[in-house]
């Protein structure tokens, strides 16, 4: 009846699991406690688990962002921890059997389930207030989206304590994935969880890919729409051509691990280097799917606080189309030494050294931008001058690697850690957390405190420096990837820097967990009342913070690509104090909230648990769960409604009372 899923199931022999497993569940009982207690169940379920704001999806992508970097972080610190003691031959603390699970966890959690909501978080935020609309394309599957993502990573963790996870590598690669090579259900866990969250992502592309190109306000031009939102659109077109691919890899792999087919083996006509190429074909564009929305926040944030047009607007928007052709035609270099023969690692080899050619036509144009600015040393600058250092760094190493000569040498060794981890750290990382700082305010109504950011920026930064320049040492002396534990006692002392290191950047996690806090508590005095407390460029400024349900009162009309900031220096900053009263409103057409969202996901999570562990009639249920209550949203016509004019007015009153009670004070 139950499959698979018997009491062995649950790890009682691992105290390290059933700890955090014990911390996990006490820490959601103190949650469902608070929340019963000050009755809230209703407000979460009516303001933000049906919501298909577009904003508050946003915030919560990046909520569970943050809680899952926890978790990914905790992984790469009990693996620093191993690596520290397991020297000459001591064993360390860790087994090897779950040293494995936790570094396919570490990669898997920080990918897919830290760095694509960061980046998707902050895309709902910010691209429908930059191109001046009220919402995106298909509001319900933004909120189905989310959903599906929360149910891939409700199964990631589930796996922690019910059963085990892959034993792979993040890209499972096969012929190891296969059920010859890996019985358990950890590489099922791995499947199910990315398939289903992979889905709300391909949802997710689709739905800001038709809103950029169909929601634009009057005048906004593709030549004149934001950076940041060109950066996404081209991530979107990305999510769209790449992800399917791992839908269909993974599908390939699930045939052959429930039906006995063979993709992915050398028996029967299988043929386990297909495997590598389309998991790669999708796993590089994945890289700027990542990075490209990083690259267009540091271009706001350099912008902003140099006071001074972007330099090169149309020179960074073909560049940014630039990576996105060739993020096509570079997967190769992963598997240099795989056999693929001197031409094909010529043509690759090449390809992957011309993509660092748009990617620093970007750099050069923040140093432009920069020069002769009045820079404000700000954290989100701060974030933004460490990983323009630390991402050329990660480029020059990516450009050795993309040498296949030196490829042989270094494949498979620390330095493609350490240079993986200084492009994804130090561009992608750096890239969310100057947007987390940068658009906060707009998000809460309140700036982060100054004090703690900055902090947490040099406890990053430095603890990067030490975990992983070690690395790129240990890998000329021999140190491979994935080692439980390793012979020579030498490398010790470069193993415990790295330790220091990886507390380093804990640090850094704490102080913004501090910062987080200290903002909320002193909110009051941090609170912005203009909506655009840094004196910003482009149109999400324009609303106040947080923005209204509608966004805009009235859609806006641009006439240039700094239109609003142009706008400002005519009116000397007075164009959000015309008067409510004298102007006219009209009704605004809006979108519901929905249930199906949340329904689909929590039946999708019954679903894939189910297909894990081979519990056919619970499968059946989710299955039928999905199916029925997506038909429920398909023969539902109350699905949208009109924000009376009054109410309009009303709010716009309000706001602008509040910015006449700031001028006045």
């Amino acid at each position: 009846m139950f499959g698979k899923l018997t009491l062995d199931s649950i790890p009682f022999h691992e105290p390290i699991i059933m700890v955090t497993v014990a911390v996990i569940a006490l820490i959601g009982a103190g949650g469902v406690g608070w929340i019963s207690f000050n009755r809230k169940w209703a407000y979460l379920w009516n303001e933000w688990i049906t919501s298909i704001d577009h904003k508050k999806l946003g915030i919560m992508y990046f909520l569970v962002a943050l809680i899952m970097l926890i978790r990914g972080f905790s992984d790469a610190i009990m693996m620093r921890t191993q690596q520290a003691m397991a020297a000459g031959g001591a064993e360390g603390y860790l087994p090897p059997e779950h040293y494995d699970q936790i570094f396919t966890a570490h990669g898997v959690i920080m990918i897919f389930f830290v760095a694509m909501p960061m980046v998707i978080g902050l895309m709902n935020l910010v691209v429908p207030l930059q191109i001046g609309a009220r919402d995106v394309a298909f509001p319900f599957l933004n909120n189905l989206s989310f959903w599906l993502f929360t149910a891939g990573v409700i199964l990631v963790n589930v796996s922690l304590f019910v059963g085990e996870f892959a034993r792979t590598g993040w890209l499972a690669y096969a012929p190891l994935s296969e059920a010859t090579y890996s019985p358990g259900v950890g590489v099922d866990y791995w499947i199910w969880a990315l398939q289903i969250s992979g889905i709300g992502t391909t949802l997710t592309g689709i739905n800001f890919f038709v809103t950029i190109m169909k929601m634009r306000t009057r005048g906004m031009t593709l030549f004149r729409m934001p950076i940041f939102t060109w950066t996404c659109l081209v991530a979107n077109v990305l999510i769209v051509a790449a992800f399917p691919i791992l839908t269909a890899t993974i599908a390939l792999l699930t045939l052959d691990r429930y039906l006995d087919f063979h993709f992915f083996t050398n028996d029967l006509g299988g043929n386990m280097m297909m495997y590598v190429n389309l998991i790669w074909a999708w796993g590089h564009p994945e890289v700027y799917i990542l990075i490209l929305p990083a690259f267009g926040v540091f271009s706001e944030v350099i912008s902003t606080f140099a006071k001074k047009r972007l330099f090169g607007y149309n020179t960074m928007v073909w560049a940014t189309l630039s990576i996105g052709i060739l993020s096509f035609v570079v997967w190769l270099h992963h598997f240099f030494t795989m056999g693929a023969g001197a031409n094909v690692n010529a043509f690759f080899g090449i390809m992957t050294m011309i993509i660092a050619i748009p990617t620093g036509v970007k750099i050069f144009n923040w140093l432009f931008t920069m020069f002769r600015g009045r820079l404000e040393f700000t954290s989100p600058v701060l974030w933004t001058l460490g990983f323009i250092i630390t991402f050329t760094l990660g480029g020059m190493t990516g450009v050795m690697l993309a040498v296949p000569a030196a490829n042989f040498v270094l494949h498979n060794s620390l330095f493609v850690i350490a240079h993986f981890h200084n492009v994804i750290i130090g561009g992608v990382v750096f890239g969310m957390m100057a947007g987390y700082t940068f658009w906060f305010p707009k998000a809460f109504g309140f700036t982060l405190d100054e004090k703690w950011g900055k902090r947490s920026f040099w406890f990053w930064i430095t603890g990067f420096y030490l975990a992983f320049t070690p690395l790129y040492i240990l890998a000329f002396y021999g140190a491979v990837r994935r080692m439980q534990s390793y012979a020579n006692p030498e490398w010790q002392p470069l193993m415990i820097v790295a330790w220091v290191g990886a507390v380093l950047i804990l640090c850094g996690i704490l102080c913004t967990a501090i910062q987080l806090y200290v903002s909320i508590r002193d909110r009051r005095d941090n609170r912005d009342v203009t909506g655009d407390p840094w004196n910003g460029r482009t149109l999400e400024w324009a609303v106040p913070s947080p923005p209204p349900y509608y966004n805009f009162a009235h859609l806006p009309e641009i006439h240039s690509i700094d239109s609003f900031w142009e706008d400002k220096q005519k009116t000397q900053g007075k164009a959000q104090l015309a008067n409510p009263e004298t102007i006219k409103y009209s009704d605004v057409h809006m979108p519901r909230n929905t249930v199906a969202g949340p329904v689909i996901g929590a039946f999708s999570i019954v679903l894939g648990f189910a297909l894990v562990w081979h519990i056919w009639w619970l499968a059946g249920v989710g299955a039928f769960g999905i199916f029925a209550a997506f038909i429920a949203r398909i023969f539902n016509d109350n699905t949208d409604y009109y924000v009376p004019a009054d109410e309009v007015k009303r709010i716009e009153t309000e706001h602008h009372n509040q910015l006449q009670l700031q001028m006045q004070a």
